[in-house]
């Protein structure tokens, strides 16, 4: 493979990448090759890409190209989206033999938008945590700089993404999950409106429709094609989002309009904002003062530690009857030496909630929900920190922490990310500044219920004005 096309494939996005297979300058094979050339090189550093399909992606090469990412290379989640004939675990041992039976609507849309699967991103054990260091598979590193985290759960993702291996990469968000690694890595992460994105045609949703998988890109002009490729809702779909009467690409183009944009330099529990944070939103308001957007300071005013801890409940009871569901898969029990300390305290403490508490934890998201689309539904974009802190260091997010009530304390730095979880209220992070050794720290907007046109076009002006693409890490494919 010619470092000229190494640095073609590294330095584009999937729409460039898709648009030069259009026009014949590449093949699909080509790009195929470069990609795996460049997961080899330099993956052994990031330890981003866990299961590796390539012949499966070689074999598809092959075929015509068809739709508008037709021939660019592709990596899923090691966790939910289901590819039949092939392995997800999730990050655990427990679960290292099972292969997906079918193959669920959102990756069949993938693959007819065009996209050459390769494989598995890393993401923590379960999924519910913000850095991604699962026991089975290790560590996840930041390219930017590897003492801190890249984020998680979609950790694998992000990196894959801002290294140069893949343009776009499958992620999920049950509390942070896409925008956080987004904001750790310096690349764009949208998580969309409740029922955007079906589940079908098994599931009807996860955590009462606080769980949303989209992807981490490149450029906005991805997240926003991307969402066309393959949005949509499935038969018995539960939640059923507006849809515009254009295409995502072509709003988040359009001419811009003056907005009212809310914004927040508050914490809603746990640390105030570090003071790179509160710099990044500020120097963000500013930036949309001077586009002509109106900004006023908000403070959230439900009570969002209580909702943390009533989705929490939650949480514990769905991961415990997932487990159940898995033993019927394994032919076992999971046995404690299997868990990481934390999954084994949930699993255990779901067992002492009754259904009257379960109950009424519903109930307190249900209200909250309710209460942040109220609170918000005066502006047209809400701006908050990702983060409240800037990226922590590599084993700050430990699963092996036992001790489920400080585990969970320490996500007060998520605050801004489980709220629009409960909510379904869609939200972006977007690349905003540096930290320590040019560590990214992102900022996110929050739109109305089925709004991401507004969001999108937003987030396409900032993009222009404070452009980030073509920054580089350190550990790279052109490095």
């Amino acid at each position: 493979m010619t470092k000229d096309l190494v640095g073609l494939y590294a330095d584009s996005d999937a729409l460039a990448l898709a648009d030069l297979v259009k026009k014949k300058e590449v093949t699909p094979s080509e790009l195929v090759e470069t990609a795996i050339q460049i997961i080899e090189d330099i993956d052994p550093k990031l330890n981003a890409v866990v299961i590796k399909n390539y012949e499966i992606g070689r074999e598809a090469a092959q075929s015509e190209p068809k739709g508008p990412f037709a021939g660019v290379p592709f990596l899923l989640k090691n966790i939910g989206s289901h590819w039949q004939g092939t392995r997800v675990d999730g990050g655990m041992e427990y679960l290292k033999d099972y292969v997906c039976a079918y193959d669920s609507t959102l990756s069949a849309r993938i693959k007819e938008a065009g996209f050459l699967l390769l494989g598995r991103t890393n993401s923590p054990e379960g999924g519910w945590c913000i850095a991604t260091e699962p026991r089975f598979y290790g560590n996840t590193l930041n390219p930017w700089n590897p003492e801190r985290t890249p984020g998680g759960s979609s950790g694998g993702a992000a990196v894959a993404v801002v290294s140069g291996m893949v343009p776009l990469a499958e992620a999920s968000d049950g509390g942070g999950s896409i925008r956080v690694p987004a904001s750790c890595c310096g690349v764009v992460g949208l998580k969309p409106s409740r029922g955007r994105i079906t589940y079908g045609p098994v599931d009807a949703d996860y955590w009462f429709g606080s769980v949303y998988t989209f992807a981490c890109t490149r450029t906005v002009r991805d997240t926003a094609a991307y969402l066309d490729g393959v949005a949509g809702w499935g038969p018995g779909d539960p939640y059923t989002p507006p849809v515009p009467d254009k295409s995502w690409l072509e709003l988040a183009q359009a001419a811009p309009k003056p907005l009212k944009i809310g914004f927040t330099l508050d914490a809603p529990f746990g640390e105030p904002l570090a003071p790179e944070v509160a710099q990044a939103v500020k120097e963000t308001a500013s930036l949309l003062e001077g586009m002509g957007h109106k900004l006023e300071p908000y403070t959230i005013k439900f009570d969002l530690e209580k909702a943390w801890w009533d989705y929490n409940d939650i949480i514990a009871v769905e991961m415990a009857n997932a487990m159940d569901q898995s033993a019927t898969l394994v032919g076992r029990p999971v046995e404690q030496h299997e868990l990481a300390a934390f999954n084994w305290t949930m699993f255990e403490y779901a067992k002492t909630l009754s259904a009257k508490q379960y109950s009424a934890s519903i109930a307190g998201i249900r209200k909250a929900n309710q209460q942040l689309g109220l609170e918000l539904e005066q502006f047209d974009a809400f701006l908050s920190p990702v983060l409240t802190q800037p990226p922590r260091p590599v084993g700050y997010w430990t699963m092996e922490d036992g001790d489920r009530k400080r585990y969970l304390a320490r996500w007060s730095d998520a605050a801004y990310m489980f709220a629009f979880n409960i909510s379904g209220l869609p939200a972006i992070s977007l690349p905003s500044t540096t930290f320590a050794n040019d560590t990214p720290i992102g900022i996110q907007f929050v739109g109305r219920m089925g709004d991401e046109a507004t969001l999108l076009n937003l987030a396409t002006q900032v993009e222009q004005a404070r452009p980030w693409i073509g920054k580089k890490p350190p550990i790279h494919a052109t490095a």
